[in-house]
């Protein structure tokens, strides 16, 4: 499937949409339900496919899994959309996969700097920043920099690594596992996964205590 480009979709910054776009979003559906154009139940099946089917919780899941399972891991680097679909995910956006691990020398980020290609299986839809100019230019600029306005200080000494995804590759970050998650399950990995630590342009979560 080719780019989906979103050469107009620019934002300040990298902030969701503002809530006067999802009012006018609900009122524009609710109109077309009205006139019989749209059917509510396919509606709210498609919601319904990317809150509970596809989305960042997919890809927590490979992360965790990765985590505990050092031969998944492997798997998972040497053949991302092979060890992804085992677990039962993949489809239209994912079917060419690459997993970069983050370590304690490198920082990953992903970006799609003509469109807003995104691994949709794993990861769901774009947040509205992904998709915005602003990041898809400066990222590549300045990643240290952006990343710091995502609150993420990388060190001087740590490499960063910014990598394009294109219409026939995407990628997906595996984040550092947080210190102090020893003895966690796979579900309580998970729910220390965030979606912008499999962007880059996060970290996994702390572990409460």
């Amino acid at each position: 499937m080719g780019h989906s480009h979103d050469h107009d979709h620019e934002h300040d910054g990298y902030q969701t949409p503002p809530e006067s776009i999802a009012l006018r979003v609900k009122a524009l559906e609710s109109l077309l339900v009205e006139k019989g154009l749209v059917d509510p139940a396919a509606i709210d099946a498609v919601v319904d496919t990317y809150e509970h089917k596809v989305g960042p919780r997919n890809g927590a899941k490979v992360v965790a899994k990765a985590w505990v399972d050092r031969e998944y891991k492997a798997r998972l680097l040497s053949d991302a959309t092979a060890a992804i679909a085992e677990l039962g995910f993949s489809g239209v956006q994912g079917e060419d996969m690459v997993v970069l691990e983050n370590t304690p020398e490198v920082h990953n980020v992903t970006v799609c700097t003509l469109c807003s290609c995104y691994p949709w299986p794993t990861l769901g839809l774009p947040p509205a920043w992904y998709k915005a100019a602003p990041y898809r230019s400066r990222v590549v600029i300045d990643p240290r920099g952006v990343l710091a306005e995502f609150g993420l200080d990388i060190p001087r000494d740590k490499e960063i690594r910014v990598w394009d995804s294109t219409a026939e590759l995407r990628y997906m970050v595996l984040p550092e596992r947080p210190a102090g998650s020893e003895g966690l399950s796979e579900e309580e990995l998970a729910a220390l996964v965030t979606r912008d630590s499999m962007i880059g342009t996060g970290l996994a979560l702390a572990p409460k205590a």
